[in-house]
This record gives C-alpha cells, sequence and structure tokens, in this order.
C-alpha cells in the first residue's frame, strides 16, 4: 500500500461525478485530513496556537482558490 493513501485515504464521491466535483471533492477530502492533523499537533502542545491558526488559514484559502478556478473553469 502506499504510504500516502495510507495517511491520506480518499472516501468515494457519491454526487453528480464531473471532473469539477471529483476534483473540489478531493482537495475538500485533503483539506479535512490536513486540517485534522494541525488540530492533533496544536492539541498535543507540538506546535503554538498560532501556528495552528495561520496553517489553517492557508489551508483555508487554497481550498478557496480552487473552489474559484473550478467555477470559472465552467
Amino acid at each position: 500500500m502506499n504510504k500516502h493513501k495510507f495517511i491520506f485515504p480518499q472516501s468515494s464521491y457519491y454526487g453528480k461525478g464531473t471532473p469539477e466535483n471529483t476534483a473540489f471533492n478531493e482537495k475538500l477530502q485533503e483539506f479535512s485530513h490536513k486540517l485534522n492533523y494541525i488540530s492533533a499537533f496544536q492539541t498535543a502542545g507540538k506546535i503554538p496556537a498560532r501556528l495552528a491558526y495561520i496553517q489553517v488559514e492557508e489551508l483555508w484559502q487554497e481550498l478557496k482558490q480552487t473552489k474559484e478556478k473550478l467555477d470559472s473553469a465552467k
């Protein structure tokens, strides 16, 4: 098994199977997994709250940009 697939498993997509929808779903799942890791690291005291906030904000902006790109491609 691929280590990346083990750490970041992908669930099946059950919505309308357009390329834009599946691409956004993949990015949304990636966002969720990374958010969980950031939260766990902050909760365990491995990173400070401010750094966790900055990382979450960067992830959010990345997800937002992906959504805007996919919407403009329609």
